[in-house]
């Protein structure tokens, strides 16, 4: 029986989606595009990039290497444990 990736809760797809942007972000793996002149401090800012929305277009990220990703996954895990942990010992 394979188990795949599976969302658990299902709404909390943009979130994770929104987070991995703001943390590949802060490790400067997305820079600015070339000739946009769009400012991407803000990961909701990246899907806009070139004057497309996101869900017509989404950014070459070919780039990025598997190490780099992994960190950014690695990363998303480490604040969700805090987050977790903040909710249940508060």
């Amino acid at each position: 029986m394979a188990r795949g990736n599976r969302t658990v809760v299902p709404e909390s797809r943009e979130m994770l989606k929104q987070m991995k942007f703001e943390i590949a972000a802060e490790f400067g793996l997305y820079g600015p595009v070339p000739g946009a002149g769009a400012d991407t401090e803000f990961a909701s800012e990246l899907g806009m990039l070139g004057g497309a929305p996101a869900a017509s277009r989404t950014p070459y990220l070919g780039h990025i290497t598997s190490r780099d990703n992994g960190s950014v996954g690695g990363e998303i895990t480490k604040r969700l444990v805090k987050q977790a942990e903040q909710a249940l010992f508060s």
